[in-house]
């Protein structure tokens, strides 16, 4: 099993996860995904590297260099977590999770996230 599989299962074993994927910034494209099959999570990362590249912008724009920690959309039954990359190995790398927002633990799901950034080698 690659590095980056082993990463995306690490990202699926969080309780109440629905779906991960690691995800290229500058092309929108997933490196890696796994979860749920009826979320289709090429569609996501490619929109959420538009929010990655927005957010990124407005940083450089106000003259932020600190990294972000976490980006987290909620919807009504749903939390989405994006971890941008910064190691030398991956940066221009995000990772995006799908939380169902009834079975997760936010706290203990950013952490875990956290965890697995700080190890995922592609």
């Amino acid at each position: 099993m690659s590095e980056i599989t082993r990463s995306i299962q690490e990202l699926l074993s969080i309780d109440g996860s629905n779906g991960a994927a690691i995800v290229d910034i500058a092309s929108g494209m997933a490196l890696a995904t796994g979860g749920n099959p009826a979320f289709d999570l090429d569609v996501a990362a490619a929109g959420n590297s538009n929010v990655v590249r927005a957010k990124l912008n407005t940083m450089r724009d106000l003259g932020v260099s600190t990294p972000i920690e976490d980006i987290m959309i909620t919807l009504g039954d749903q939390y989405h977590l994006i971890n941008v990359l910064a190691s030398d190995s991956t940066e221009g790398l995000f990772i995006y999770l799908v939380l169902d927002k009834e079975k997760a633990n936010l706290a203990l799901a950013r952490h875990k996230l956290k965890q697995v950034a700080k190890s995922v080698q592609v």
